[in-house]
């Protein structure tokens, strides 16, 4: 029988961090994964192959858009979708061959299977039996179906099936104004695809800055998106030529329906708990269906951990990173810590969304006084340099201290931009810590020093 250090289930983003981390910190690791390639839901069929089709759909929109005012001419833009998605898929494989070779690199046994945990210092997977003195769970999550209505992964399809379809349809209705439903409805609406998304609540991007939402919903309305606001979706019935989808207001009784081609549900997602074996040794669970854990992420079970998507907390890879790190470092006797309140959020739509922190209405909630400080990329020289002055950086700081409470950002590189922000927070840093920071010319972060100075003196270029 094999022994082990470490034996974690899952190579996800928290999985396969953890499993490196923990190998770079002495101990004898494995990590057990049920697909034939690492990396999880990310790296398969999430993040990367998502990010790769948003790449190539806005280079395409490009294209048409924007290259001819700078003196690129191209008689006739055209895509292939079959092009698109090998290119998707070469870039799946380079990044979990990656996770591969890391493997490798820091000598983790990888075992393709499914495990299931038989007691505190043993797993089972396949047909062998493996001994270990600590088991970290990072098993990730699975979309959520809506109701009664069924994925068949053909035209009723989950943020898996999506990204496989055979072609771009012609119509398209997102079910779930999220991060997926955003990038999705992008991605195929710059193709050509007519994209109508219906949200049940009344604002796109729930649990974001509402102001931040409204603005970013009125540019994505001008890239062509459609949003059907307030409504609750209540089956989709497949049809001769396509898709009828029923919905109502929710302040009112009529139903109506929309007719598509394709439904994409992207209302959430579950953990995923199936087979591990967690009723059989008592490992207690939330009533949400994901596993409980104290501040050190152990289950009611010490020696066994869990991470991620399958606790509570954002379903983010780089949550799941973090979590997977301070696991490592309890385990090997250091002090793990991850701070929840500086976990950053990122939409990958053109211009991009990110924020971190909290929001206006947070701040209003938690009665704290606060100041704001915001400024527009319509005054970016750098973003009218490549048409990217649509959005702003907002900053919120205590109206006392000046110390920055969050920021919320739409333009080009948000998704990079706001680590600036998370640095500055981490230490305690005031806006004015930023504004008197020398950042260079011409930059998008520039932007980010305008937005701090607008909560002094005010912002130099507006």
């Amino acid at each position: 029988m094999s022994e082990y250090d470490v034996i974690v289930i899952g190579s996800g983003p928290g999985g396969y961090v953890a499993a490196i981390k923990s190998a770079q910190l002495g101990l004898k690791v494995a990590c057990i994964e049920s697909r034939s390639s690492l990396g999880g839901t990310c790296l398969n069929v999430g993040c990367i192959p998502s990010k790769a089709l948003l790449y190539s759909s806005e280079k395409y929109s490009e294209s048409i858009n924007k290259f001819s005012k700078m003196g690129i001419h191209i008689p006739k833009p055209s895509f292939d979708w079959s092009k698109m998605l090998d290119y998707k898929q070469s870039m799946i494989d380079q990044n979990t061959k990656g996770i591969s070779y890391l493997f490798k690199k820091n000598n983790i046994d990888c075992i393709i299977g499914t495990g299931k945990i038989k007691n505190k210092n043993e797993v089972q997977v396949n047909d062998q039996s493996l001994k270990t003195k600590n088991i970290i769970i990072a098993t990730g999550s699975e979309p959520s179906a809506l109701g009664k209505i069924k994925f068949d992964e053909k035209r009723i399809v989950s943020s898996t099936g999506i990204l496989e379809l055979e072609k771009v349809p012609k119509k398209l209705t997102i079910v779930g104004a999220g991060v997926i439903g955003i990038e999705m409805g992008s991605v195929f609406s710059r193709l050509g695809s007519e994209v109508t998304i219906i949200e049940y609540l009344n604002q796109i991007v729930p649990g974001f800055d509402l102001e931040i939402s409204k603005s970013f919903q009125k540019i994505l309305k001008r890239q062509g998106l459609k949003f059907i606001l307030g409504a609750s979706v209540h089956n989709v019935n497949k049809v001769k030529n396509g898709l009828s989808l029923t919905y109502q207001e929710n302040n009112n009784d009529v139903e109506k329906s929309i007719h598509s081609c394709i439904t994409l549900i992207s209302t959430g997602r579950k953990a995923y708990t199936q087979g591990l074996g967690l009723n059989e040794v008592s490992i207690r669970m939330s009533d949400n269906g994901k596993i409980k854990i104290n501040e050190n992420w152990q289950t009611n079970i010490e020696n066994v951990f869990a991470i991620g998507d399958v606790v509570d907390g954002p379903m983010l890879a780089h949550k799941a990173e973090d979590e997977g790190i301070a696991v490592a470092e309890i385990i090997a006797g250091q002090a793990g810590h991850v701070n929840y309140n500086l976990i950053p959020s990122v939409i990958y739509s053109s211009p991009e969304v990110a924020c971190v922190g909290k929001t206006e209405e947070n701040l209003k909630e938690e009665k704290i006084d606060y100041k704001i400080g915001k400024f527009s990329f319509l005054g970016n020289g750098r973003a009218k340099t490549s048409f990217a002055s649509d959005g702003l950086v907002k900053i919120l700081s205590h109206k006392t201290t000046d110390r920055i409470l969050g920021a919320h950002i739409i333009g080009p590189s948000a998704g990079d931009l706001i680590h600036e922000i998370c640095l500055a927070m981490e230490f305690g840093a005031s806006a004015e810590d930023i504004a008197r920071t020398c950042h260079a010319h011409p930059t998008y972060s520039e932007a980010i020093r305008e937005a701090a100075l607008a909560c002094g003196d005010g912002p130099i270029h507006s």
